[in-house]
């Protein structure tokens, strides 16, 4: 890892001295001048691509964030990396790629920002998996960097109602239930992503960059604000403007990201509401700055901080909404002055946390969204950490908009989503049934991929809250309902999902933070004896490579674990 010491020469090991010629001749060619190899050489890392309106328009942003560069004293470079769409991939075999995506965006703006010997970094990102790559890539390099969320989406509008892509993947499970025509289906399919932008609720992309926020690595105000609006491409100048500055005044990321500040960042997800993601994320962002975060911390953060924002999956509003009436930076200004944010972590403006924040305006007054401290949606955070004989290392659910907090019934077992997903589309599930989806972890998906499509179908279908759903797999951002994620150990290591039968009695309790099958010790050891672990699903490939290398869940699922 680069020192602060070596912040000034990583540049001038390419473009200072006689021997240098060569490397200078090639960025002559890509418009360098005589004097802008006397500046400091930043990065910009676009995650532009067609394949999502998420980032459809990030190639424009990154732009901007050149231009600011520029105009500050610094030689920018513009480099892309990939990006893959969540709700594109979801509910068929593309989502066990999306978790890997995560790996390779950080791998490869690690590699493209130490080959070129980048003196500071820009990110530009929009998708789920762009934001926690990004600040995991910056967290290995530790160079100074700004990350830039793409904005949110804004949402569509159907016969008076606001509608998303969550609206859509919920209409599948109305229209097999007879609830809804295929015209009327198509006309929300048409309706649900009216452009550029990021999923418009409290989904994993909004989650994630709201944390990016609370951690300090972001301007103010970039996580709401939307992406068509004009603010967002003033935001990626003065991004590149922070990021010399940080150079000039050796701030490195992990100045910024220090425990406290994942405490922050904590705080601010469960106060919104965010995605059950929000998890897998900052534990793997902390380990790349190595700050030792645990599930531990946030079940200890949820239990202090109210879950205050009406946001959709589970609420009213979308991120658009938020942002009307003052957006992340009201919210965090209202848990400041609650005493439930360190307003004394530095930033990447170089300010304190509550030296931003002093600058802000508080939210709007009568509004709706977000709820006073003294009358909040849930005294409690919704995202709550389960143990038991169950999930020895943990589970995650996420009990917003929820009516009960326990839930028991006889277990359905299915060893694959598409297994599911036919029993619930035949009428093979009903109230009271805990459905039980594994070998979808980490290694055994591989990949972890989400379950949107089913949660979503058994929303449709009126089961929601009525039907559980326990995976070793993970959660859209966009799911809700009686859900229960990111269980571990894992089948494909043999946990005790693994030795599951149809008919067993699970128990899931977010007050006492249990959950657990009504099975002897004994007989479980006897299941465990006779499970035989299955083969791997892909034998060669990146799937391969990735299951191979991949940590448990509850460690981040991370691929450079030092075990």
């Amino acid at each position: 890892m680069p020192d602060k010491e070596d912040l000034r020469i990583r540049s001038k090991v390419i473009s200072e001295g006689v021997n240098r010629t060569p490397n200078r001749a090639m960025l002559r060619a890509v418009g360098f001048q005589d004097e802008d190899f006397q500046k400091p050489m930043i990065g910009v890392a676009s995650t532009w691509s067609e394949v999502t309106p998420c980032n459809i328009h990030i190639d424009q942003l990154a732009r901007h964030a050149k231009k600011g560069l520029q105009a500050h004293g610094g030689a920018p470079l513009i480099f892309n990396t990939i990006t893959v769409s969540d709700g594109i991939s979801m509910g068929h075999e593309g989502m066990l790629f999306s978790l890997p995506s995560r790996e390779i965006i950080a791998d490869s703006i690690e590699i493209v920002t130490n080959a070129e010997r980048f003196d500071g970094l820009v990110a530009i990102g929009g998708c789920d998996k762009n934001t926690p790559a990004c600040l995991m890539a910056i967290g290995r390099m530790n160079i100074p960097a700004v990350y830039v969320y793409g904005g949110t989406i804004q949402p569509g509008h159907l016969d008076g109602k606001s509608v998303d892509i969550v609206t859509a993947f919920e209409a599948v499970g109305q229209y097999h239930e007879g609830m809804m025509d295929e015209k009327q289906l198509h006309r929300i399919e048409c309706t649900v992503c009216p452009g550029a932008g990021a999923c418009g609720g409290m989904y994993t992309a909004n989650t994630m960059a709201s944390a990016a926020e609370a951690l300090g690595m972001s301007l103010p105000g970039s996580s709401s604000t939307p992406a068509i609006a004009s603010g967002k491409s003033d935001e990626c100048e003065r991004a590149g403007k922070a990021v010399l500055e940080l150079l000039r005044n050796d701030i490195v990321p992990r100045d910024i990201m220090t425990k406290r500040a994942f405490e922050n960042a904590i705080t601010v997800v469960m106060a919104l509401g965010g995605s059950t993601n929000a998890f897998l994320h900052l534990l793997a962002i902390a380990h790349s700055v190595q700050v030792d975060l645990t599930l531990d911390d946030f079940e200890r953060i949820r239990r202090k901080v109210p879950h205050l924002a009406d946001l959709k999956p589970s609420g009213k509003y979308a991120m658009q909404d938020l942002n009307e009436i003052g957006g992340v930076p009201g919210v965090m200004k209202l848990l400041l002055e609650q005493g439930l944010l360190h307003g004394d972590c530095l930033t990447v403006t170089g300010k304190k946390l509550a030296e931003n924040l002093a600058s802000e305006q508080p939210l709007k007054e009568g509004q709706t969204i977000i709820r006073p401290i003294d009358n909040p949606l849930k005294p409690s955070g919704p995202l709550v950490v389960l143990k038991g004989n169950l999930a020895p290392e943990g589970a995650v659910a996420k009990m917003s908009g929820l009516k009960k907090s326990r839930f028991t019934g006889p277990c359905r077992v299915f060893d694959n989503e598409d297994e599911a997903t036919q029993a619930i589309m035949n009428g093979e599930i009903g109230k009271g049934d805990v459905v039980v989806i594994r070998y979808a972890g980490p290694q055994g998906g591989p990949g972890m991929p989400e379950m949107l499509s089913v949660t979503a179908m058994l929303v449709g279908k009126g089961l929601g809250g009525e039907v559980a759903l326990l995976t070793d797999g993970r959660f859209s951002g966009g799911s809700h309902g009686f859900v229960v994620g990111h269980v571990a150990p894992e089948a494909q290591v043999g946990g005790p999902i693994a030795l599951l039968q149809d008919g067993d009695i699970i128990t899931i309790d977010s007050d006492t933070q249990e959950i657990h099958v009504e099975v002897s010790e004994a007989e479980l050891e006897a299941r465990a004896k006779r499970w035989v672990k299955p083969p791997l699903k892909f034998s060669t490939g990146v799937l391969n490579k990735y299951a191979r290398l991949v940590s448990s869940a509850s460690r981040g699922a991370v691929t450079d674990l030092d075990n």
